[in-house]
């Protein structure tokens, strides 16, 4: 079965359907389609499932630009964002545009057509071609079948049960028990209060090394009184605006004044541990934002630990035993369950093999133009949001511009357009930036590059990007446009 599709979105997660309204709003005489691997909307939020899952990023700047969040709670549970991903489709009517169950296996671009072919697993287990005009990559950064598992010394020999929160168990029985989780990232501070308050018998937090952590306000009160006196549309753009500030501000803190964010941070835990426990477990030995600041909403976790129902042991594991975890230390941590809270493994495009006039392409021999289109790929963008604030403000943006490239097309009646690369310009630095996380390191070899100079070196700065995205010529010498009788004798290059 072959189907003629204008616009193929791949995902209906968070980009996904952002994408989709912008296009609704800004580009009504184009039409699209919404493929979707898993049997609902939601991506992130709706494969995990673990306790506590919420965001790590104030509800504000989470939310989108053209619909206010309109909850007082600054950080939201996944059953709550997946919540509201649902309204958006429903408000903007997008149910029936969204193909669930439906997996990409390959997709290949022919130059003499200016056309995607797109191979598809259907929900029945048939396989379809689809044409599309363009492909919007929307799948996030990382493998949704598998997350990042170290192997463990010994591991086999544990006689309790072995978790990764991205398989949560449906209806786990952890009351009374006693559980180890292995990591210091925002799922492991998530998981210890939210399992303690659960009933868990003890949480122990495993880390080889601590993380900077910052505690919240749950409720923004501040936008509580405003949504009194204003109206909500401004009172949410405010709030957004102020946030995107505080969020710039840290961020640009932790540049230029590393040392005095560290003190900022590192003061702010110990007056919340209040002698309690050991700041050697909270104190790291790289500056803030060399890896990402996790959150916790009113000190969650500092209260557990204060109050005993949970502790933190910074240590290596030597091997794993029937009944627990034996340290390097000397210290054997019991456990009846062990969660591996060990990150993500990371993928781009979902891990479709893209190939151009059926030569394979490699993407991590590319770089985003303006942080959204492949180079030397034509027809085709990815939304891969911020690092360092909240991925929907870089989706808002990017599929603004993506609109507004597309309405550009359709005027000159173009049918192709292809950002061309400048090998001179590849950095090894992946488009997620430099940062020291070990989810970074791991892209390396699968992420776009950054490059050099504008218009492939990747900001990660919001304001910058809107205004650029915003003001960006089409017609800068980079961006390549062609009719389709033009493109018949045209073979793209296929590495930057």
């Amino acid at each position: 079965m072959e189907k003629q599709v204008d616009i193929l979105i791949v995902g209906a997660g968070i980009s996904g359907i952002g994408l989709a309204v912008h296009l609704s709003k800004h580009c009504p005489q184009r039409s699209f389609d919404i493929i979707e691997r898993r049997e609902s909307i939601g991506g992130t939020w709706d494969l995990f499932k673990y306790p506590g899952i919420r965001s790590d990023s104030d509800m504000s700047t989470f939310g989108f630009n053209f619909k206010p969040w309109q909850k007082e709670s600054v950080l939201a549970d996944g059953a709550s964002i997946k919540g509201y991903l649902s309204e958006v489709v429903e408000e903007f009517k997008l149910q029936p545009k969204i193909h669930f169950q439906h997996r990409v296996l390959s997709a290949n671009y022919d130059s003499a057509t200016c056309k995607w072919s797109v191979e598809i697993l259907d929900a029945q287990g048939k396989k379809q071609i689809w044409i599309a005009n363009f492909v919007l990559g929307c799948t996030g950064y990382y493998n949704y079948d598998q997350g990042f598992q170290p192997e463990f010394p010994n591991q086999q020999a544990f006689k309790g049960e072995f978790i990764h929160p991205q398989h949560w168990p449906e209806n786990l029985n952890y009351k009374g028990k006693k559980v180890v989780i292995i990591g210091s990232g925002a799922t492991a501070i998530t998981l210890v209060p939210a399992m303690a308050k659960g009933g868990a018998g003890h949480v122990t937090m495993l880390q080889r090394s601590p993380t900077y952590i910052a505690s919240v306000p749950s409720v923004d009160f501040i936008y509580s009184k405003m949504r009194k006196y204003l109206p909500e549309d401004l009172a949410y753009k405010l709030t957004r605006a102020r946030n995107i500030g505080m969020q710039r501000g840290i961020y640009a803190l932790a540049q230029k004044q590393p040392k005095l964010l560290k003190t900022l941070l590192l003061k702010s835990v110990k007056f919340q541990l209040k002698g309690k426990v050991d700041m050697k477990h909270f104190t790291p030995n790289y500056e803030p934002w060399d890896q990402r600041l996790c959150v916790v909403p009113d000190g969650d976790l500092f209260k557990i630990l204060r109050e005993g129902q949970a502790s933190v042991t910074t240590d290596q594991i030597e091997t794993f035993t029937e009944t627990g975890i034996q340290l390097k230390s000397g210290q054997h941590l019991d456990a009846d369950i062990i969660v591996s809270a060990t990150g993500l493994n990371i993928q781009i495009l979902g891990g479709i093999q893209a190939t151009m006039d059926g030569q394979p392409v490699d993407t991590s021999q590319h770089m985003l133009y303006r942080g959204v289109m492949v180079s030397d790929l034509p027809n085709m963008a990815l939304i891969i949001g911020y690092i360092n604030a909240s991925w929907t403000l870089k989706v808002d943006i990017a599929a603004e511009y993506i609109c507004r490239l597309l309405n550009h097309m359709d005027q000159q009646h173009f049918d192709e357009v292809i950002a061309t690369g400048d090998a001179t310009e590849l950095m090894d630095d992946t488009v997620m930036g430099s940062l020291t996380s070990g989810y970074i390191a791991r892209a390396a070899n699968v992420m776009p590059k950054q490059g050099k100079h504008a218009p492939w070196k990747v900001s990660n700065n919001y304001l910058a990007d809107r205004k650029e995205l915003k003001q960006a010529s089409f017609e800068d010498g980079v961006l390549k446009f062609r009719k389709k009788s033009n493109a018949l004798n045209h073979k793209p290059r296929l590495v930057s």
